[in-house]
């Protein structure tokens, strides 16, 4: 589980990295500008890292599954090798799904105004940006998209199901209990991830207002990596010490009197 958490969070640097600065530049800057094979190649690492995200998420619920319905297989079958080879797929496969809707779109053409009605090279307003309607090239990103965002959505759910039904045979609550914290923070970031990129991926852009698709985006490319963190370290009990010392030291020095 470790090794698979240290490459979210190195995947997670990475994936705010290849918008987040740019983002603010624009934002600071009087001319927010970006060259076509820059906006490019940020549509292809943003989504690259985006999908790696999902099977990442799918791996860490196939090892949460392992470890609570599997517990006596769980050190034969999650080697160190083994989980470094998934890592590794995970990796491969994230930068190679996306390949082709980038392909695709890249080939469109575009004649100009070239304004993006974004803040990132987000499919949607790279596509409104074409001299021709291109439907297909639509419709055949939303079914990637939908049948990549719900292979490995079902994949997680169906792990957990299976999870459940292995908690609720266990006799003790405090057993029960311990089980189901082993998986609320992986299932709190998958909540996030998924619950924002079904809304702005799974349908067709043109349904989306271009507000909305802000927000949304907005929320699971910034938000959730914030977020993240934060879920995954409050499980953790030196964690949460520190913060109520923190907190302590705080309210104490906020009663402490002002001295001249």
């Amino acid at each position: 589980m470790y090794i698979l958490l240290a490459n979210f969070s190195f995947l997670e640097i990475w994936y705010v990295t290849s918008t987040v600065p740019n983002m603010l530049a624009n934002f600071l800057s009087e001319t927010s500008t970006i060259s076509f094979s820059g906006c490019f190649l940020q549509f292809y690492f943003f989504f690259s890292m985006g999908t790696t995200e999902t099977f990442f998420l799918s791996a860490m619920a196939f090892d949460r599954y392992l470890a609570i319905c599997r517990p006596l297989h769980y050190p034969t079958v999650m080697t160190v090798p083994r989980c470094i080879r998934m890592a590794a797929c995970c990796w491969v496969c994230g930068f190679s799904c996306f390949l082709l809707p980038v392909y695709l779109i890249s080939q469109l053409p575009f004649c100009g105004p070239n304004i993006i009605d974004h803040f990132l090279c987000d499919p949607g307003p790279l596509m409104k940006l074409s001299c021709v309607p291109a439907p297909a090239t639509e419709i055949t990103c939303a079914v990637f998209n939908s049948v990549l965002i719900f292979s490995t959505f079902l994949f997680i759910t169906g792990s957990y199901a299976l999870v459940i039904i292995a908690v609720l045979k266990v006799p003790s609550a405090e057993g029960r209990q311990k089980a189901f914290s082993t998986c609320g923070s992986h299932l709190a970031v998958v909540s996030l991830f998924y619950g924002s990129i079904m809304v702005m991926y799974v349908s067709p852009t043109a349904g989306n207002p271009a507000g909305i698709q802000k927000i949304v985006t907005l929320f699971y490319s910034v938000l959730t990596p914030f977020f993240n963190p934060l879920i995954y370290s409050l499980r953790n009990k030196e964690i949460k010490k520190a913060l109520r010392k923190l907190l302590r030291i705080v309210r104490f020095g906020q009663r402490q009197p002002l001295k001249n």
